[in-house]
């Protein structure tokens, strides 16, 4: 059946919103850019939608806000966008990785990362002390030093008391403030009061620093290898850090989430809905109802892979995580590399707010 003329729509009697042609002539700075971008299509709408997104949620003050990060931002240069945030007061909480904090403790200490020289193959790098990560390296010798310094914070450590991920990120951070004006994520933090959680703590060399810590100790108090290796001395407790981040949640008014990346940082950060919904329901516990209202997400990775990082924040509502659509949840996801999308992101917003 042909359709009739007169049985077309017009997208403006529809109140459809209209786009509008990129005009960089009438562009003055990044704030403009990503609301011109935001009237085009693709990524650069979702980029441009992002800004808007971001610029709500760090608006309101009523809202506690979630960073979590994963990837290797830090050694990638990307680490002051956090202090930045931080800063600002656009983070409460950040959830990363082992590698993201330790890389960046390096930074904070004034060590270098350099730009991998074509032709180098891998196993002159291994030989040559250099550690590749994709087109970087990070020095064995950098890593050694941070090692030290580590160190130096775990001996001064309470040995009776139990301690996590958050609570070691905190007292590496008062020891960066005590001894540098450097900026860095886990000083900014500790000046801020925002706690850092790595939920993964053992899969990171901090982890592995800690663990040599403690084989040492075993080793000191007589034990033989191999059985130095389960020989723990230090304690720790993940559960703390699980306890601590959902004390939070219940205490926040509303929950917002900056998200780049994927992995472990994104997904703990996540579940703290179905979490706090488990204790209510198994154990009837009576504790509030937590979903994030607002979140925007730079990964590049799609959908249809089937991984976590390419989960949507529409598939997260049927999880009970996020606040559906239908019910005020505002969200924004750009498939971008976060080196891309993140600088121009931030510094659109930076201006939006200043401006206002």
């Amino acid at each position: 059946m042909r359709r009739k003329f007169e049985d077309f729509h017009d997208g403006a009697r529809d109140g459809l919103e209209p786009l509008a042609p990129l005009d960089l002539n009438k562009v003055q700075d990044f704030d403009e850019l990503l609301q011109a971008m935001g009237r085009t299509a693709f990524g650069g709408r979702s980029l441009g939608e992002a800004a808007d997104v971001l610029t709500e949620m760090v608006k309101d003050r009523d809202l506690t806000i979630v960073g979590t990060f994963s990837g290797a931002m830090s050694v990638a240069k990307m680490g002051l966008m956090i202090c930045e945030m931080i800063d600002r007061g656009w983070l409460q909480v950040i959830i990363t990785t082992g590698a993201l904090v330790a890389h960046g403790l390096i930074e904070t200490l004034g060590r270098v990362h350099y730009k991998c020289p074509l032709g180098r193959g891998d196993r002159e790098l291994y030989r040559q002390g250099y550690n590749r990560i994709y087109d970087t390296l990070e020095m064995e010798a950098n890593l050694d030093y941070a090692e030290e310094v580590f160190r130096e914070v775990l001996a001064g450590l309470d040995r009776e008391a139990v301690w996590c991920s958050s609570s070691l990120c905190r007292e590496l951070g008062r020891h960066l403030a005590e001894h540098t004006d450097q900026p860095g994520i886990l000083r900014n933090a500790y000046l801020k009061g925002v706690p850092v959680f790595i939920p993964a703590f053992t899969d990171s060399e901090l982890g592995l620093d800690l663990a040599i810590h403690m084989v040492k100790g075993a080793l000191n108090a007589g034990a033989e290898l191999p059985q130095a290796l389960t020989r723990l001395s230090f304690a720790f407790n993940p559960f703390l850090d699980l306890g601590a981040y959902a004390e939070k949640v219940v205490a926040a008014k509303k929950l917002g989430i900056f998200t780049v990346g994927g992995g472990v940082p994104r997904n703990w950060a996540q579940q703290v809905g179905p979490y706090l919904e488990l204790l209510h329901t198994r154990l009837n516990v009576d504790l509030p109802e937590a979903r994030f209202q607002y979140g925007v997400r730079l990964c590049p990775e799609p959908v249809q892979w089937g991984g976590l990082s390419g989960c949507t924040y529409k598939e997260g509502v049927s999880w009970g995580k996020f606040m559906a659509p239908e019910d005020g949840g505002r969200y924004a996801e750009v498939l971008c590399d976060a080196t891309i999308a993140w600088p121009v992101l931030l510094k659109a917003v930076m201006q939006r707010v200043e401006k206002k």
